[in-house]
């Protein structure tokens, strides 16, 4: 069977949308490959951003500890208590 114009005209529509359709395969896949390296991406910044928690939050317990705490409010005059509070009770009169 030899192509001649004929047959070039008569299957054009077939022929359009093979095309088409090619392009929407080649864009889908540039797609889906995209939306990949964003995810990568996405997964990498979350584990920067956990380890980032993680410092953060042991700094934190570092520095809330009492000892830290104490010598941070030294330089203000405060100090800590030698004796436990006393606490103050209101009798109501009737």
């Amino acid at each position: 069977m030899r192509i001649n114009y004929r047959f070039f005209v008569q299957n054009m529509p077939f022929l359009l949308f093979l095309a088409a359709l090619a392009l929407v395969y080649i864009a889908n896949s540039h797609l889906a490959e995209k939306k990949i390296r964003r995810i990568n991406k996405l997964g990498k910044e979350v584990k920067e951003l956990k380890w980032e928690y993680l410092n953060v939050k042991s700094k934190l317990m570092f520095q809330s500890k009492m000892s830290e705490v104490s010598k941070a409010v030294e330089p203000l005059g405060l100090k800590e208590l030698s004796t436990p509070p006393q606490k103050i009770i209101i009798k109501e009169e009737p």
